[in-house]
């Protein structure tokens, strides 16, 4: 770390040195600084923090900040925080203010094009977002609580993830003030990143572009460039140049500040070689660099943010409070997942670690690889592509892969495939393998990717470490002669009895490949190399819960029976009256976050039998989503309990394996046919493949031959359908359905409804939440109406809609329009409307009986054949929660 005279001198370099130029900058921050406003956060266990919003204009763009302290002009160093991509400040307000009560002033702001800022994204450009940032020091080198180096130049470090760990290094290169930095899952080269090799990460592109809310919010030469590149499938040089002159390792040899860099395993889009080209160029430049390769990513997983702030925190208590004893942890850091916690079905981890950073091909070990010289095919239009990470879908699948479990797709006739002997010991590959191979096209560029499978000993079951795959584009110049392949980087044990298999395929999902059906030889030139990193140590397994747990638990037990008198259990023993009851909520509340007093469920109690198709019916907030959520035992409830079949519901509760559930949409393959689909998601469960139950969930869902097509061929309905088909595998007593006709036409909404009453009438149980309250009318059975968190009537639908002051009665003959008239003009009566067919009539009662009104229509000589209480749902619904009359 430098020492505060070189710090000073360093930045007097960059002070504008004639008067016009120091106007200028007095200006720019008087325009800084903009109104503001004050907000105190208050927690119970750290000093009070104070946040200011304020609107900043930098070269006449809105920012959108805001600033964190716990008050006072003491001098302390300054944090920035930048957000991920899509996202605003709002997700950084955390981090932020435990930063501010550990005693950093910190600021956080909305990148242009995101939140409540203005401007077009220009993707961290150094004139656009990089400048932003150095305004955003210069506004903390104005602060009077800001710990400064020298004048205009606060001690201040950055840290953000993704899009914000970008910034940061950039922010290092660009502003020599910016003294430590601690990027997370981000990139060193955007190029690289979305265009590895030379192929175009098409599916990542795309979903980038989207979460910046489309191309027209980005600036024009990134539109015009994305378009151009999507188009012709294959970057150029411009479109390459453009994105790396905005990438990090434009300033690489610019940034010399301590790094903390943490880098996602599942993560398709900056894989870890990212991570380790930013940590070689920055260890380069001399400053101290850390790197912590974490269980998650962008495809998903644990992401371990707790872990990870903490870590953070210590990063900069050691570089910017210059506090020695700070504890930043190894210099190198890798989570590794080993088998399923017993209690809440959680994945283990535990730390492997060494005091240097071994790089992606530390402790090279080689393994001969069997397979000769081999031929498959590109087919034309690159489809149907190979399968591996798929974003939305694959964070999923990279966790399951973690945990021993294989879902990936690679079609016959289009892959080589090579295959090593089962291994005499277990390895553990810690970096990127290496295999040198030898290729030719029939014609113009080989696109090749490449991945390395861990398989079992019987050969039927085959996992892709994390999904990761990478692409190779190889020219004619480079075909027919030894080409070394580095493959992705990971951290996976192989068993001792496994086999490795390395697959060279011609397509991939998330990519763009040659359109053109062309032919592709292939054979290997050398073993295949795996990196171990021999100067890893792993950390110890945590004890038996048992050896600290069972004393401690004896206190607390011991203490609960002095001052209560009372114990209770952790978990409740089944109730054997309610064996056969699909569901029981008794007295459930659950809080809102934070708060003491808003309640999202309040005393919550309802039953549902067998057979039963429910509504679960209330206003937005009215607390139905955080009730079928506590249901599914994705949340906990603060007091209460539901019992499905007796059992007591817990994260990871042995019954939920009876609910099938559909909430959010499932995401499906959409060159997959639908029956293939719904194979592939079984398969993923580890259940047997016979007790799917498939043909008769399928049955119910009513599909047809539409299973055989692809799912990219069906419309709205059939894929919802589709999706409910899915959540009734295994043929589950109780199934959740969250707004399952949402952006379904009437046909299609006819069709669900069948599909489920067609469920229960086999005895199980359904329950729906919907906002179409006609459509609840006619498939439910039951209704539970709730509103702000609290049960306002439960029971049979003809109970809740036959109530109320609306009368239908019904007629031999016609009733004709004077009759109609007559009837509306008698005292108490507020309005009569004949009904489609004419031989009805619906009567609004106001202030008369419906004894007075069938003598008064006896009178009028009208042949009656019914009088009864009619209510539509929708008025019910509308007097229930308002608590008057619709």
């Amino acid at each position: 770390m430098e020492t505060p005279i070189a710090r000073t001198s360093r930045w007097r370099r960059l002070l504008p040195r004639s008067r016009g130029r120091w106007a200028a900058g007095i200006a720019a921050l008087v325009v800084l600084a903009g109104a503001g406003t004050w907000t105190a956060v208050a927690d119970d266990s750290a000093p009070a923090v104070h946040r200011q919003d304020r609107m900043m204009r930098v070269d006449g763009v809105s920012v959108d900040t805001s600033y964190f302290t716990t008050g006072g002009t003491q001098r302390r160093p300054a944090v920035l925080i930048g957000h991920g991509f899509g996202g605003s400040k709002a997700e950084t307000r955390a981090q932020a203010e435990k930063l501010a009560a550990d005693g950093y002033a910190v600021m956080t702001w909305s990148a242009r094009g995101f939140g409540r800022s203005g401007g077009k994204i220009s993707l961290n450009a150094p004139d656009r977002e990089v400048k932003d940032a150095s305004r955003l020091i210069d506004w903390l080198a104005g602060r009077p609580e800001v710990q400064l180096d020298g004048k205009g130049d606060p001690r201040v470090g950055i840290t953000g993830a993704s899009y914000g760990g970008a910034v940061s290094l950039l922010a290092a290169g660009y502003d020599q003030r910016v003294d430590a930095i601690a990027p997370e899952i981000t990139y060193w080269n955007l190029a690289d990143a979305l265009f590895p090799d030379g192929v175009f990460k098409k599916l990542w592109a795309g979903i980038f572009v989207t979460t910046g809310g489309g191309c027209g919010n980005f600036e024009k030469q990134l539109c015009s460039m994305y378009e151009r590149v999507a188009v012709s499938g294959k970057p150029d040089a411009a479109a390459r140049a453009l994105l790396t002159e905005r990438s990090p390792s434009a300033v690489a040899g610019r940034i010399k500040v301590p790094a903390l860099i943490v880098q996602g395993q599942t993560d398709s889009l900056f894989p870890l070689g990212q991570a380790d080209a930013m940590a070689k160029a920055i260890e380069a430049n001399g400053a101290p660099v850390a790197v912590d390769w974490i269980a998650g990513g962008h495809d998903g997983g644990d992401r371990e943010t707790g872990r990870v702030q903490k870590r953070v925190g210590a990063w900069f208590d050691r570089y910017l409070k210059d506090d020695k004893g700070a504890d930043t942890g190894p210099a190198f850091r890798v989570t590794r997942t080993g088998g399923i916690d017993s209690t809440d079905g959680a994945a283990l981890t535990r730390g492997a670690s060494s005091d240097t950073y071994p790089g992606l091909n530390s402790g090279p070990q080689s393994i001969e690889l069997r397979g000769g010289t081999q031929k498959f095919s590109n087919p034309a239009g690159a489809s149907p592509p190979a399968i591996s990470a798929v974003p939305g879908v694959g964070g999923g699948l990279a966790q399951l892969s973690t945990l021993g479990v294989g879902l990936s797709v690679d079609f016959p006739g289009q892959h080589a495939t090579f295959e090593s002997a089962p291994l005499t010991a277990s390895r553990r590959i810690t970096g990127s393998p290496t295999v040198r191979v030898n290729v030719k096209a029939g014609q113009g560029d080989a696109v090749l990717f490449g991945k390395v499978y861990d398989v079992s000993p019987d050969g039927k079951q085959q996992v892709l470490p994390s999904q990761l795959v990478v692409p190779y584009r190889i020219t004619p110049e480079q075909q027919g002669r030894p080409l070394d392949l580095t493959l992705p980087a990971v951290d996976h044990e192989i068993d001792s009895g496994h086999r490795l298999r390395l697959v060279l395929a011609a397509t991939d999902l998330g990519y763009a490949s040659p359109a053109a059906p062309t032919t592709y030889t292939v054979s290997l030139d050398s073993p295949l190399t795996l990196p171990t990193a021999p100067g890893l140590t792993t950390g110890s397994a945590t004890l038996p819960w048992w050896t600290w747990g069972l004393p401690a638990a004896a206190v607390v037990i011991a203490a609960a029976l002095l001052l209560t008198a009372r114990r209770r259990t952790a978990t409740p023993a089944p109730d054997p009256a309610l064996a056969d009851v699909p569901l029981q909520i008794t007295g459930l509340s659950k809080k809102y976050a934070k708060s003491a007093d808003r309640y999202a469920v309040k005393e919550l109690s309802f039953r549902v039998e067998k057979g039963q198709v429910l509504g679960l019916l209330g206003p937005n907030g009215a607390g139905k989503t955080t009730t079928l959520r506590m249901l599914m035992g994705l949340i906990t409830p603060d007091d209460g309990e539901i019992r499905v079949f007796g059992r007591a519901i817990r994260p990871g509760a042995p019954v939920l394996s009876r609910v099938g559930s559909f909430v959010e949409g499932a995401g499906f393959l959409p060159h997959l046919s639908g029956r293939a689909n719904l194979e592939l998601y079984w398969q993923a469960t580890g259940r047997p493949a016979e007790d799917s139950q498939m043909e008769e969930a399928l049955e119910i869902a009513g599909l047809g031959d539409a299973l055989a097509r692809a799912v990219r061929t069906y419309s709205q309905g059939m894929r919802q359908r589709l999706a409910i088909a899915q959540a009734m595998l295994g043929m589950p007593d109780l199934l959740i359905l969250d707004e399952p006709t949402n952006g379904l036409d009437p046909p299609q909404i006819r069709e669900m409804r069948d599909v489920m009453i067609r469920y229960a009438a086999g005895g199980r149980t359904v329950i729906v939440s919907s906002h179409l309250l006609s459509e609840v009318e006619q498939s439910c059975t039951h209704l539970v109406v709730m509103d702000r968190g609290r049960l306002v009537q439960a029971g049979p639908v003809a109970e809740i809609t036959g109530s109320g002051d609306m009368v239908l009665v019904t007629s031999a003959e016609e009733i004709t329009e004077p009759l109609v008239e007559k009837i509306a003009a008698l005292a108490g009566i507020g309005s009569a409307v004949r009904t489609d067919d004419a031989h009805g009539l619906l009567v609004r009662l106001d202030g008369a009986t419906s004894p007075q009104l069938v003598t008064e229509l006896v009178r009028l000589d009208v042949p009656l054949t019914g009088v009864g209480p009619h209510r539509r749902l929708e008025d019910a619904f509308l007097t229930l929660i308002s608590g008057g009359s619709a």
